[in-house]
C-alpha cells in the first residue's frame, strides 16, 4: 500500500506540475496579443535616399554670332564670357609695330611674349588668341601649341561660320569702320599667297605687311580685298563715320578671260631683264607671269600676291600707260 500511495502521491505531484505548466502556458497565451492585435514588426528603416545628383554647372555655349545693327548704328557681337573686344585686339597689335616679317614664319599662339618674326596670318591669329582665347584661321583648331595659321584657313573658317550663323562675312567697307575686324584677300589657284590685316576702325590697318616693312600701320584704301570678317565671340562696335574704299587704280592679275595688252608685255620684259621667267613675251598675263611677279615681290620685300599694282610697278621702275 505504501508503495501504491507513494506512487499516487508522486502522480499527484506530476499532475500538479503539469497543471501548473498548463496554467502558465494558458496565462502566457492569454496575455500574448492576438495575431490581429499584434503590432506589425517595425519596418526596417528605409535607407536614406541617395542625395540627388547636383545639377551640373552650365557651361558657356559656343561663341555667339555677331548681331548687326543698321548701318550707322552701334554694331555689337554677343561675346562669350572669355572673349574680348575688337578695340583690345587693335591695342594688342599696335604693341608690335616694326617687328620683323618673314613669309611663313611660325608664331606660337600659346606664347604671350612672342615678338616676331611674323607673317600676316600668324599675326592676325596670334593677336586674336591673346585677347579672346579663340583659335581662328589655323589648323589644328584646338591646340595653341601646334596651331598653324594660314590665310586660306581664315577664308575656310569665315565661310563655314557665315553659312552656319550668318553675319560673319561683311563688306570690306563695313570692316573698315569696325575696330578689330579682319580684312582678307584670299589665296587662290593663281594667287598662291593671300593677305589678312586687322582694321583699326578708321580705314587703316595694323598688319604684318612684308619683309621690307615688317609690322606696320597702313591703309585699306587702294588695295584689293575679298571681304571683312567679324569673328564669332568677339565684341565689336562700329564707328558711325562711314569709310569709303576705292580699289587700285589699275592692277594686272589672273582673270577670266586672261588679260592681254602692252602693259602686260612691258612687265614681262622687265621681269625677264631682271632674270625672272615670265614665259613668252606675248602680252598675256597667265600663270607664268604671275609666278614671276610673286618671285620678284618676295625678293623685293613686297606683299607676295602675284598681282601688279602701283607698288610692284614702281619697284619694276615702270609707269602705267595712258
Amino acid at each position: 500500500m505504501a508503495k501504491v500511495a507513494t506512487k499516487k502521491r508522486m502522480t499527484g505531484k506530476k499532475r500538479g506540475a503539469s497543471k501548473k505548466k498548463r496554467l502558465s502556458r494558458a496565462k502566457s497565451a492569454s496575455s500574448a496579443p492576438s495575431a490581429a492585435s499584434t503590432p506589425s514588426a517595425p519596418s526596417a528603416p528605409s535607407a536614406p535616399s541617395a542625395p540627388s545628383t547636383p545639377s551640373l554647372p552650365s557651361f558657356p555655349s559656343a561663341p555667339s554670332v555677331p548681331s548687326f545693327s543698321p548701318i550707322g548704328a552701334t554694331l555689337e557681337a554677343q561675346p562669350s564670357p572669355a572673349a574680348g573686344s575688337g578695340e583690345q585686339i587693335v591695342e594688342k597689335a599696335l604693341e608690335h609695330i616694326l617687328e620683323e616679317y618673314v613669309l611663313g614664319a611660325r608664331a606660337p599662339l600659346s606664347d604671350n611674349g612672342w615678338t616676331g618674326p611674323w607673317d600676316c596670318a600668324e599675326f592676325a591669329s596670334w593677336c586674336l588668341y591673346r585677347i579672346t582665347g579663340i583659335i581662328y584661321g589655323a589648323r589644328p583648331k584646338h591646340d595653341p601649341m601646334r596651331a598653324d595659321p594660314y590665310t586660306g584657313f581664315w577664308g575656310e573658317d569665315a565661310e563655314a561660320d557665315h553659312q552656319r550663323y550668318g553675319g560673319v562675312i561683311v563688306s570690306a567697307e563695313l570692316a573698315a569702320r569696325t575696330p578689330g575686324a579682319f580684312v582678307l584677300r584670299k589665296p587662290g589657284i593663281y594667287r598662291k599667297v593671300g593677305h589678312i590685316v586687322i582694321s583699326d576702325g578708321t580705314g587703316g590697318t595694323v598688319e604684318a605687311m612684308s619683309s621690307n616693312r615688317g609690322v606696320v600701320q597702313a591703309s585699306l584704301n587702294g588695295r584689293w580685298w575679298d571681304y571683312g570678317i567679324l569673328v564669332p565671340g568677339v565684341q565689336y562696335f562700329m564707328n558711325e563715320t562711314p569709310v569709303e574704299l576705292t580699289p587700285p587704280h589699275r592692277v594686272l592679275r589672273i582673270t577670266t578671260p586672261l588679260l592681254r595688252g602692252a602693259m602686260v608685255e612691258a612687265v614681262q620684259r622687265a621681269l625677264s631683264g631682271l632674270g625672272y621667267k615670265p614665259g613668252s613675251i606675248d602680252g598675256i598675263y597667265g600663270s607664268q607671269a604671275a609666278n614671276a611677279v610673286s618671285a620678284f615681290q618676295s625678293d623685293q620685300g613686297l606683299v607676295v600676291d602675284g598681282e601688279v599694282s602701283d607698288e610692284t610697278l614702281n619697284a619694276l621702275d615702270l609707269e602705267w600707260n595712258a
